[in-house]
């Protein structure tokens, strides 16, 4: 990072404790991986496979915190208007996918 700074401004900019954390969040932020499944540029399919595999994760171990992974693959790929509205509708019991 310093590098950068310097590179773009010349010196060296410190950076106060906020901004390092807030870099931090940014750094670890990660898509989904590419699937050969989905070789077209439309990623809908993709998206809303990687939800379902997430409801499927769930449906089978029960762990929230270890599904968490590939619930942020889904929300990684997917827009969030999708995603709400998917979480809704599982609430509602309505949702045409997995049911958990």
């Amino acid at each position: 990072m310093t590098n950068l700074n310097k590179s773009i401004f010349g010196k060296t900019i410190e950076l106060s404790d906020e901004q390092k954390q807030t870099m931090e969040v940014v750094a670890s932020v990660k898509t989904t991986t590419r699937d050969s499944r989905f070789p077209t540029q439309n990623q809908a399919n993709h998206c809303w496979n990687r939800y379902n595999e997430w409801l499927l994760c769930l449906k089978n171990t029960g762990d929230e915190d270890g599904c968490k992974n590939m619930r942020q693959q889904a929300v990684s790929i997917c827009p969030s208007i999708w995603t709400d509205k998917w979480d809704e509708e599982r609430d509602d019991n309505v949702f045409a996918g997995l049911k958990v």
